[in-house]
């Protein structure tokens, strides 16, 4: 998560190393450690005593419930829980996330369920955080971006 801020801030923010938000940072590396992570562990979890298996119908099955349940509800939390850290007020956070989740949930669809797809047929479970969260340094970057744009 704060690769992918850094990444979004000195990459597609061009902020440079004296307009760099360093709080911004370290919210977005307390929402990994304390909300992320946890939450894609545990679901992954969840998804395979759910649905056990590797074949590949198996891996289809857990990538529709993971595509169609938890990335909705993981998404809008994840903006909320952003807009929150930031300061917003309850009414400007949801005008955000008003504003913002439908096209995140699209952009989403672009990259998630082909990369879930392999990570549940291919990927034995103990690894499959780690595997996401290598895809995910460039989500994250977009994800930073997303939730940090006024």
């Amino acid at each position: 998560m704060g690769l992918g801020d850094i990444i979004s801030q000195q990459l597609v923010e061009k902020r440079g190393l004296r307009g760099h938000q360093s709080c911004r940072t370290l919210i977005m590396v307390s929402l990994g450690c304390g909300f992320v992570g946890p939450a894609v562990g545990g679901w992954y979890r969840v998804l395979d005593r759910l649905i056990p298996g590797t074949s590949k119908v198996d891996a289809l099955k857990k990538m529709l419930l993971d595509q169609g349940c938890f990335a909705p509800c993981f998404l809008g939390s994840f903006l909320s829980l952003v807009g929150a850290l930031n300061g917003l007020s309850a009414q400007d956070n949801w005008a955000k996330l008003w504003r913002d989740y439908p096209d995140a949930l699209i952009t989403n669809y672009y990259l998630w369920p082909a990369v879930q797809l392999a990570n549940f047929y291919l990927v034995p479970l103990h690894y499959r955080l780690a595997v996401v969260q290598c895809v995910a340094v460039v989500w994250n970057s977009y994800l930073s971006w997303k939730a940090h744009r006024l």
